[in-house]
């Protein structure tokens, strides 16, 4: 409750032990029982595991450079239990993500270096981690362009499209003509019916790729569609939790589904149950990726702003594989949703039941 926050009644901080060989659930015991990000880190884990265990919709958000470093596979673990039900990515993660399944070299760096030295060698960094402008990125868009060109070619209405459509498909080329198809995040979402959606598409190494396309007088996909599923999952899930890594488009893309019902259909209140989010952004400089996720209740973005939510401050790269290794520790795996399968029937009874609403009005 509020009010024992203001009083001198909280736990005990008693030294907690610390041994060799600790398991990732005793570590988060230990986070538990100490202060600042350390508990909010045991916090988030403790959301998480509720998320899970009251069979909560977890819609995933991916910002930052996670794949580049390898985390696709992790992502595709945590979809494979039945952790992760829908993501919302940049287009950045969706693309890097593409180079494991079909093996193409991305290797460590150095973050101090001349980086005009590194473009005279055709070689592209991420911080640390460097990509080859040939022997990866080119050989990446080619293969995306002609996934592109095959979806052309198929009886689709490509205005009737979402990205979470295309991201489908492009999984599902990568699953049948892939080496190494069990690294990508993508395939796993393909072969899950996880739908994933880049909001920011024209943001992105695969927007530039439709490019040609639309030069060639080809029409693009409807990104007002990616509106219409997202909220529509939100419509149809008795309760909600979202897993943001990061921040930007992906946190509010996701967030904004509660505004859509309440603000603009009129046809739900109430958001999201639960919110953890790692970040490494401040809230006072008035940015989304720094929000807090109280703030996001006065959006209508949350149900309350008093349980269910917390930022833990810090790297994705090192809380997340903290995260994913103590859910995999305490959670039963649970059954696919397979919202990509549902999402389009979703969207018209959303419609049917907004025509009503409207109608009475």
């Amino acid at each position: 409750m509020n009010h024992n926050r203001h009083s001198f009644s909280g736990k005990k901080i008693d030294p907690p032990e610390i041994s060799a060989n600790m398991s990732v659930s005793e570590m988060v015991d230990l986070f538990r029982n100490t202060g600042y990000n350390a508990r909010r880190l045991a916090e988030a884990a403790d959301i998480l595991k509720k998320m899970i265990e009251s069979n909560a919709t977890v819609c995933l958000t991916i910002a930052g450079a996670l794949t580049p470093i390898g985390f696709g596979k992790m992502i595709a673990t945590m979809m494979e239990k039945g952790f992760v039900d829908w993501i919302v990515t940049t287009g950045a993660n969706a693309y890097h993500d593409l180079h494991f399944a079909y093996d193409l070299p991305v290797r460590q760096g150095h973050f101090d270096v001349d980086d005009d030295i590194l473009y005279s060698k055709q070689i592209v960094r991420i911080y640390d981690v460097y990509i080859k402008e040939y022997g990866t990125l080119q050989s990446q868009d080619l293969i995306i362009q002609r996934n592109i060109q095959k979806i052309y070619q198929k009886d689709i209405d490509i205005l009737n499209c979402s990205t979470a459509d295309l991201s489908y498909l492009i999984g599902k080329e990568a699953f049948e003509k892939s080496k190494s198809p069990e690294k990508s995040f993508m395939v796993e979402a393909f072969k899950s019916n996880v739908p994933v959606y880049i909001p920011a598409l024209s943001d992105s190494s695969i927007g530039l790729n439709m490019l040609p396309s639309m030069l060639d007088g080809k029409r693009s996909i409807n990104p007002i569609k990616d509106i219409a599923e997202s909220t529509a999952i939100l419509w149809k899930s008795k309760i909600s939790g979202g897993f943001e890594l990061g921040g930007g488009v992906p946190k509010n893309f996701f967030q904004q589904t509660g505004p859509a019902l309440y603000q603009i259909l009129k046809i739900k209140e109430g958001g999201h149950d639960f919110i953890v989010q790692l970040t490494d952004a401040r809230p006072d400089t008035g940015g989304l990726s720094g929000a807090t996720l109280q703030e996001g209740k006065s959006w209508g973005k949350i149900k309350t702003s008093h349980k269910g939510n917390v930022i833990v401050y810090g790297d994705s790269s090192v809380y997340f594989p903290i995260l994913c290794s103590y859910l995999l520790s305490e959670c039963e795996p649970r059954e696919r949703k397979q919202i990509f399968k549902e999402k389009d029937l979703w969207v018209e009874e959303m419609k049917n039941q907004y025509l009503t609403s409207k109608s009475k009005t």
